[in-house]
């Protein structure tokens, strides 16, 4: 569980940008801007160029968007053709988007544990390699785990939400989106209320965050929602109690937030569960709070943990009896150290441990035989995506998968 100390100097929030301000990549060509343009007269004057002797363009561009990104410095070179897809990010995915590209990365969102630095590093799912994004504009040294990140994978959307300034313990009311189309940082309404360390989530293309601390760093109990098509900020319901979030997740369209747990259970963990049909609050039930004992994903519309006790174990949420059930399979791996941070994808779930290595879990499913309920059990078997060594200082601090 999250700690942070009281401070009782109020403390101003910091203001990041103006709303709504765009903030262009670092990576853009100066002053060629033509290269970027679809239809600019520099690309019609060489479409006479093959892409790839002897296959037709549309052959040729779908090998070239299946090219890793890291190798695009090298392969830029090849032709001035290539070097117009190559070239920029943006007109890479843009054009993957056009021919329907529905491929899924993981963004790491990392902090290297001397200086404190922040950054995304970006994982190909597809190639298993590695490349980064421009940095996020947020000038002030600032605590990674205050910050709450989501995403709309199949957009390609990412957002950044609140954070705190670390040398002064100042809340922020900060949001950040991450276009992948754009490759480029948005500067979007900053939140109603400034909090760190709170819960988030996606419901119906829309983005909740509930409790968290204030500029006082005393505990939150108010809730808002985002429209990220209107770009406004709404209040909603109130917890009923003051909680900032250890972990939280979607499932079966309500928003569950735990506030964690200290093992042995000095105090029993509190958890909240909201509904927006109802928009109303309502108390987690006893055994999924006391047993969420570690961060977690929705697969197969059920709650699974990567538990932090016994013995790093996948374990999955049994609604029916209020129970956890442990995975049938091995436990996490050995090179998976924490912290850790975890996302999934259809049946498979991402764990980005420490120096950024990857633990890949396949989880199956099975109906289970002689019950009258139709119940199923799960399996997982996992494999290892090692880190390049001079990912050695960096440590995860929030995943999403992202596709495009």
């Amino acid at each position: 569980m999250q700690r942070v100390r009281l401070s009782s100097q109020q403390t101003p929030v910091l203001k990041l940008g103006d709303s709504q301000m765009t903030l262009s990549p670092k990576f853009r060509l100066a002053n060629k801007s033509h290269l970027l343009n679809p239809s600019s007269d520099l690309e019609s004057s060489l479409c006479g160029e093959p892409l790839i002797p002897g296959l037709p363009d549309d052959v040729a561009f779908n090998c070239l968007l299946r090219l890793p990104v890291h190798s695009h410095a090298a392969c830029r070179a090849v032709c001035r053709r290539w070097h117009l897809l190559l070239g920029s990010k943006e007109r890479f995915f843009t054009r993957r988007k056009e021919l329907g590209f529905k491929e899924p990365w993981l963004f790491v969102f990392v902090f290297h544990k001397c200086t404190g630095k922040i950054q995304w590093q970006v994982l190909d799912l597809t190639h298993f390699s590695w490349h980064s994004i421009p940095l996020m504009p947020c000038k002030d040294k600032v605590c990674p785990h205050g910050f709450r990140c989501v995403s709309i994978p199949h957009e390609g959307t990412l957002f950044v939400c609140g954070g705190m300034v670390s040398d002064v313990d100042c809340p922020l009311d900060l949001v950040l989106k991450y276009e992948m189309q754009k490759n480029r940082w948005t500067v979007m309404n900053q939140m109603i209320t400034a909090r760190s360390f709170f819960a988030s989530g996606v419901i119906d293309g829309k983005i909740y965050v509930a409790g968290g601390n204030s500029t006082d760093l005393f505990e939150l109990d108010s809730a808002e929602v985002l429209d990220p098509i209107q770009g406004s900020w709404n209040s909603i319901a109130s917890m009923g109690t003051n909680m900032a979030s250890y972990d939280a997740a979607v499932l079966n369209g309500k928003l569950l937030v735990t506030e964690g747990w200290l093992w042995p259970f000095y105090v029993a963990p509190r958890g909240q569960v909201y509904d927006p049909t109802t928009n109303n609050w309502e108390t987690m039930a006893i055994g999924l709070r006391e047993g969420w004992t570690g961060s977690s994903v929705v697969v197969y519309g059920h709650l699974f943990v990567v538990s932090e006790l016994e013995r790093m174990k996948l374990k999955v949420y049994d609604a029916a009896s209020d129970s956890w059930d442990a995975i049938e399979g091995p436990p996490l791996p050995e090179q998976i150290c924490k912290p850790f941070a975890v996302n999934a994808c259809d049946s498979t779930i991402y764990v980005v441990g420490r120096n950024l290595h990857v633990a890949v879990g396949h989880i199956s499913r099975l109906s289970r035989k002689g019950t009258s309920e139709k119940k199923w059990s799960f399996n997982v078997s996992w494999h290892v995506v090692d880190a390049p060594e001079c990912f050695s200082d960096l440590t995860p601090s929030s995943s999403q998968v992202l596709f495009a």
